[in-house]
């Protein structure tokens, strides 16, 4: 297999870390790894397999600078709209943790267990979801697939890592770093700023996303996104109204089929996922798994995953992965050239 040179935007942050100890753990063919972050941040050293990688500055030369493959940027989205662009002029691949690019028509957003081909043949800016859609999407794709989709109502229960460092500062010492209130013995029903309908960024960002990367532009969605004193792992329940009719049994085993995902659905014995299911691990879980009452063809589930790993930095790395697959001989003899 080809190795390529992989830099980190973010290098030093909570997600970028963990971005470069994925790709140590799923083994990513990486024949050099450059890290990169604010001046504020260069000339610390992050390790990579067990070498020091002393992080630099990013510039708008860095990617004319160094011969680069793949970059994973997160570093937010100011940062991703400048040097985002930057980064593909220079030919580089490019994997955008930020929310600048998502809804940005041509440019994809993966899941890469539910929409992967859209990136063959692909070059440029990929976008990656947000954390709380990202979880939700294998799920959906399955009862997609069978039943159909008609309506979607989401109410997550967001960790404080959401928010990063600051995020769990704010966790541990109740402070009101990043958050409007204190968060220990606390629930907060807003994350990301609010909109004039007087809904929050983040609720319209599950919304749109959702559409977009199940490829239903007019599919039915609502959402309410609460912020709750978890470090990691975002909970998220799904209220489903399916086009056609189904049966239970049916539907759990179609979700144990499921690449990425762990059924866990016993409440006879008190059984569901919980945040210290997923912490530290890339898998999705759900439970909960019941018919809604209320009206026709409509389910109700219950999902966890970690928010900082497959919500964001295992999330990227799939797809980096899955691009490489896809990424035929013409792109390298290109690089090659350039």
């Amino acid at each position: 297999m080809k190795k390529l040179n992989v830099a980190v935007v973010g290098a030093t942050g909570l997600v970028g870390s963990t971005m470069l100890k994925v790709l140590e753990e799923r083994e990513f063919p990486v024949a050099q790894i450059y890290a990169f972050a604010t001046a504020r941040s260069a000339g610390k050293t992050v390790m990579f397999h067990g070498a020091p990688c002393v992080v630099e500055e990013l510039t708008e030369t860095s990617f004319v600078d160094h011969d680069i493959d793949v970059a994973l940027l997160s570093a937010g989205g100011g940062t991703s709209k400048v040097y985002a662009p930057l980064a593909a002029e220079a030919g580089v691949t490019v994997i955008d943790n930020s929310s600048q690019w998502r809804q940005v028509d041509g440019i994809p957003l993966v899941v890469p267990e539910v929409n992967p081909e859209v990136i063959k043949g692909y070059r440029g800016i990929i976008a990656n979801p947000n954390c709380s859609t990202i979880q939700c999407m294998p799920i959906l794709k399955t009862l997609r697939d069978r039943y159909g989709l008609k309506r979607i109502v989401y109410s997550t229960y967001q960790a404080a890592a959401g928010a990063g460092m600051k995020g769990l500062h704010d966790l541990e010492e109740g402070t009101t770093t990043t958050f409007d209130y204190p968060l220990p013995l606390n629930v907060l029903p807003r994350i990301d700023e609010f909109m004039e309908d007087g809904s929050t960024k983040e609720e319209w960002k599950m919304v749109q996303e959702t559409r977009k990367i199940l490829g239903l532009p007019d599919l039915a969605v609502t959402a309410t996104c609460v912020r709750v004193p978890v470090d990691f792992g975002h909970g998220v329940a799904i209220n489903a109204e399916l086009q056609d009719d189904f049966d239970l049994e049916t539907v759990r085993a179609d979700l144990e089929a499921q690449d990425g995902v762990i059924v866990k659905d016993d409440p006879k014995n008190h059984v569901y996922p919980i945040p210290q299911d997923c912490k530290f691990n890339d898998m999705i879980y759900v439970g909960r798994i019941r018919r809604d009452a209320s009206q026709p063809n409509t389910l109700n589930l219950w999902c966890v995953a970690d928010n900082i790993r497959k919500g964001a930095a295992t999330n990227s790395v799939q797809i980096a992965e899955k691009w490489l697959e896809y990424a035929d001989e013409s792109w390298f003899a290109d690089r090659e050239e350039a």
